[in-house]
């Protein structure tokens, strides 16, 4: 029944970090964390799941059932904490593509579930479908600079409430990398998927052993928890599946306006879905995901520009996961821009960069989305990559010795040399950074091709991966097996 483990020449890219750079005090951060403490203690959670209520009354919390309010004692929150595990695998069907999250390095994921996409035939935007879903699990599968998935569009052909399934066994199927499954919104969806990611691993024991898949389960800010949601996180602790929880609270709509306000919101929230899950199954892998942004106060809408504030919020942040261990899940692309322009360019550079900085972040999310994570485009999957190859050369330093000073070479060279044929040169010359898409050539070059743009070029190589890239298949029987799991969940959403 299982998918036999592969092993591979394939490796994944991945962000090193040897620099951060901090916006907070000491004394400001620990005025954040007791202030977080404070909202949690007092203020509390709305968690919508009377089950859920119960068992956290039993553990201890001060739960309002008729409210559906939980509040969490400080020495339960720190409790939680303590129970975190320091790191974890995200396994993948290839064990070569395995991502230790330990600190030491970070990965890049696709994006996750808007409706639309860009039509890589037309150009316009259109509804996305369960084609264009397993077409962005490829392409991710495809890309070194990928390190695991998200389910990149929320296909609408399909029956909303098989979404969380169809999403699963479409990455299960296309990719031999580590699948994120991103929300799950019951538990009944939670053990189909975990029922699919046991058909492949091998079985219930062996997916405990190797995570293929993992999912995280969002807040609804302002300090909410629906039931189905943080229900199917517990199924995801107690089968041992990583679980993390993510929070996209506005600013000035669903969080305070000022970013102190704004930190100490969002950070109430995530603590206490970690708080939740870790009181009642302990022990489970899980990681701590701002997504903060903010109004656009001429709209009313989210705000696209992606400024200092934004940049402010992400440091910020990342001290704080530091502050209590915790593994980070931060997006590291982010713009307003309709197509992959200038303001598109500008906007990922800079938030790649401010991640880069900052210290930490295991789960760098996410490419293949333009319009503020509202529109997929498949051209920007390999722009991205692109963009992250540059920011991991430039953050790994470079190599100072004998050798590299190569005071012999200069010294024989001489002044007025030339170092082209020097076997130094040759030893070293592929040492540097190329560029794939990016133009390099001359100008008479670009005009005798036709006057090509950077995105035109990542469109020819999308179409060119989509043409050719063949993803390690499942065996039959597994890929039957979940079928029948696909269809026997359908049938038991119908009989209600």
């Amino acid at each position: 029944m299982s998918a036999a483990p592969q092993s591979s020449e394939r490796r994944i890219r991945s962000l090193r970090r040897p620099w951060t750079v901090e916006v907070l005090t000491a004394d400001e951060l620990e005025r954040v964390h007791e202030t977080s403490l404070r909202v949690l203690a007092e203020v509390g959670l709305e968690v919508r799941s009377a089950t859920v209520l119960a068992e956290l009354a039993r553990a201890g919390a001060d739960v309002d059932e008729t409210a559906m309010r939980v509040r969490f004692p400080a020495p339960m929150v720190e409790a939680a904490l303590g129970a975190v595990p320091p790191s974890f695998l995200l396994a993948a069907r290839d064990p070569a593509l395995d991502l230790p999250i330990d600190g030491s390095a970070g990965y890049l994921s696709t994006d996750g579930t808007p409706s639309d996409i860009v039509d890589l035939d037309t150009g316009m935007r259109r509804p996305s479908t369960l084609a264009d879903l397993r077409d962005a699990t490829v392409l991710g599968d495809a890309v070194p600079e990928i390190g695991y998935l998200w389910p990149a569009v929320a296909p609408t052909d399909v029956d909303p409430r098989m979404q969380s399934v169809e999403a699963a066994r479409i990455m299960l199927a296309n990719s031999t990398k580590h699948a994120n499954h991103n929300e799950c919104y019951s538990g009944r969806d939670a053990r189909a998927v975990l029922e699919m990611g046991a058909a492949v691993a091998g079985g219930e024991d062996e997916l405990r052993r190797r995570p293929i898949l993992s999912t995280y389960q969002c807040a609804i800010s302002p300090l909410m928890y629906d039931g189905g949601p943080i229900e199917a996180a517990l199924e995801f602790g107690g089968a041992g599946v990583p679980c993390g929880f993510v929070t996209m609270a506005v600013g000035m709509a669903a969080a305070p306006a000022t970013l102190a306000g704004h930190l100490v919101s969002t950070n109430a929230e995530l603590l206490g879905g970690i708080t939740i899950l870790e009181t009642l199954v302990p022990g489970t892998p899980t990681y701590y995901g701002p997504y903060q942004a903010f109004m656009d106060l001429r709209s009313g809408g989210m705000n696209l520009a992606w400024g200092p504030e934004d940049v402010m919020l992400k440091l910020a942040s990342a001290q704080l996961g530091r502050r209590y261990g915790l593994r980070i899940n931060i997006q590291g692309f982010q713009t307003g821009a309709k197509t992959q322009d200038w303001q598109a360019g500008a906007q990922h550079a800079l938030s790649l960069m401010t991640i880069a900085i900052a210290g930490t972040a295991e789960l760098i999310a996410a490419t293949g989305t333009i319009y503020g994570a509202g529109v997929w485009a498949h051209e920007n999957v390999v722009l991205d990559a692109e963009l992250f190859d540059i920011i991991c050369r430039a953050v790994e330093g470079f190599e100072v010795s004998e050798d590299t000073l190569a005071f012999d070479t200069i010294r024989e060279v001489g002044p007025g040399g030339h170092f082209l044929a020097s076997p130094h040169t040759l030893a070293h010359m592929r040492d540097r950074w190329t560029a794939h898409l990016f133009g390099s050539e001359t100008w008479e070059e670009w005009e005798a091709a036709g006057r090509p743009s950077t995105r035109e070029r990542a469109h020819e190589r999308v179409k060119q991966i989509l043409a050719e890239h063949e993803p390690e298949p499942l065996p039959d029987d597994v890929t039957v097996e979940l079928d029948r799991i696909v269809e026997r969940h359908r049938r038991s959403l119908d009989e209600g």
